[in-house]
């Protein structure tokens, strides 16, 4: 499945969660390294954001106040033949990490290409926004800034 959208700032808060052992642990086995302190987002829409829907949907996440176009097409999107992993969630001194689920993938930009995930928390405020996770600190390696096009490729 190809998806592709444009670079996007969050919300500068996932450094907290992915530098937490517990989730290096689990990312290390998951994509052969430990991840870099924060994620890359990806904005998506139209066909691709019924694309990423259905993909929510198989991570068990609602996205019921998605525009209901979208909604509608990823229903018609087929899923079952790609691989996710759960990422476990844990509590740490009375705080609650929540788990999320990943997709194998790789990330493109002009000429460049890299592995990396796809990672859907449990909790998420974003509906049209990827998260990505690789070893590499994504925005460097690709020279790339808010507005740069990349293309995600799931494995």
């Amino acid at each position: 499945m190809l998806l592709n959208g444009t670079v996007s700032s969050g919300l500068g808060r996932a450094h907290v969660f992915m530098s937490q052992q517990h989730y290096q642990e689990q990312f290390r086995r998951f994509i052969g390294q430990t991840a870099w302190p924060g994620t890359l987002n990806v904005a998506v829409e139209g066909e691709v954001l019924a694309k990423y829907i259905a993909l929510r949907t198989k991570a068990g996440i609602d996205t019921l106040d998605a525009d209901p176009s979208s909604l509608e097409l990823a229903q018609t999107i087929d899923v079952s033949g790609i691989n996710s992993t759960r990422i476990r969630g844990f509590l740490r001194d009375g705080v609650s990490f929540g788990g999320a689920t990943a997709f194998k993938a790789k990330i493109s930009c002009l000429d460049k290409s890299v592995q990396c995930a796809i990672l859907i928390p449990d909790l998420t405020r974003h509906i049209d926004v990827i998260e990505i996770i690789s070893g590499t600190f994504l925005r460097e390696f690709f020279e790339i800034e808010d507005g740069a096009a990349v293309v995600i490729e799931i494995e």
